[in-house]
């Protein structure tokens, strides 16, 4: 996607040929700013600490922190050092495991000497078909915003509700909830989308609205409590969310406070959709609720926020009382029963275990 008229992925190896560049998310949306990667520390670090977020874009930094890992230890010990590193950076985004997993598999077997340019090479690729796969989606979704938008009148937007940010900031180019949105546009559909803040970390407010704003796509940045006011009053459409993680049943967890749209979606008769790519799918879990760990980060994230003030200068606020404890789970699970479809790469399916095995039999019992 363009930021300022030019080009961008989220993540790319400099003309070094080695060192790998990041767009810090947490300077954002005040200020664009990238960060240089030469340690599998540094990439640990830049997931952990959320310079880089969303599944998709997590998997492909962690690919790229193995490549960093073996320019200094390209031995089997090297190789599961780094794997052990980098795996408890997030707990709950599957993305993060499977890249993992792809990068030893592609290493393992390799003479010591053919292991650092085949690193390189598959976090390359890892990163290409997340680019390949997001187009899909967008394709795929882009058929439900225009049957939506041929039942309206002419000119009328077609309205969609979004939560956190599942843009091509979470991804390597394009996002998985907005590639649709993004190709509704390009195709001259009217759209508007309403951007849950998304509180805590607030990445509704921050990015989806930085990178909608700067593609020029018609938004408004809303408060979290405000998604079913509007279901009521007819002004959404459908709602389309990323994911973290969707078990082989079709339960889907994705940033904290998307089981509450969803729940207000189901009451209202709104589409609920789910934009996802097949890596993000655990054909390993099947209850949701009971069996994805979610990840509970620190209170500063909800205690504290961080803005430019009226001079211009980036500053950190408490907003809470002094002594009063702060709980802070990152993520919850929407039961698929509440799911219209899972948008994928391959297309659309039910979130049922049928619906996903439809598109992916080769996956089934894996």
């Amino acid at each position: 996607m363009k930021v300022d008229g030019k080009p961008y992925r989220t993540i790319w190896v400099n003309d070094d040929g080695w060192s790998v560049e990041i767009i810090d998310q947490t300077k954002m949306p005040h200020v664009f700013e990238t960060v240089t990667l030469k340690t599998v520390a540094d990439a640990a670090h830049a997931i952990k600490a959320m310079l880089v977020r969303g599944a998709p874009l997590i998997g492909a930094t962690a690919a790229y922190g193995v490549c960093l890992a073996l320019r200094d230890d390209d031995s089997d010990a090297g190789i599961d050092k780094a794997y052990d590193q980098l795996i408890v950076t997030r707990p709950t985004a599957v993305n993060l495991r499977w890249a993992l997993d792809e990068m030893r598999e592609a290493l393992r077997n390799l003479p010591r000497g053919e292991r650092l340019a085949a690193a390189y090479k598959r976090a390359a690729e890892i990163c290409d078909e997340d680019v390949e796969i997001c187009q899909s989606i967008g394709r795929h979704g882009l058929k439900i915003i225009a049957e939506i938008a041929a039942k309206k009148p002419a000119g009328e937007p077609v309205n969609i509700l979004t939560h956190c940010n599942a843009g091509w900031l979470a991804t390597v180019d394009w996002g998985t909830a907005t590639a649709p949105m993004y190709m509704a546009f390009e195709e001259g559909i009217p759209i508007h989308v309403w951007a849950d803040e998304t509180r805590p970390r607030n990445q509704g407010a921050s990015l989806t609205a930085w990178e909608l704003g700067h593609h020029g796509v018609s938004h408004t940045v809303i408060a979290d409590n405000v998604g079913g006011h509007l279901m009521q009053h007819g002004q959404v459409d459908l709602c389309i969310v990323g994911t973290d993680r969707t078990t082989a049943s079709g339960d889907v967890c994705n940033k904290i406070g998307t089981y509450l749209k969803a729940l207000a979606a189901h009451d209202n008769g709104v589409p609920f959709y789910v934009a996802l790519p097949s890596p993000t799918i655990d054909w390993t879990v099947h209850d949701g609720v009971t069996e994805i760990p979610i990840e509970q980060r620190s209170g500063e994230e909800v205690s504290q926020m961080t803005g430019r003030t009226a001079a211009g200068a980036i500053e950190t606020v408490t907003i809470t009382p002094d002594g009063s404890p702060v709980a802070n789970y990152a993520f919850d699970v929407t039961p698929r029963r509440y799911v219209t479809g899972l948008i994928t790469e391959r297309g659309v399916a039910a979130a049922s275990p049928e619906g996903l095995a439809a598109l992916f039999p080769e996956r089934v019992g894996s």
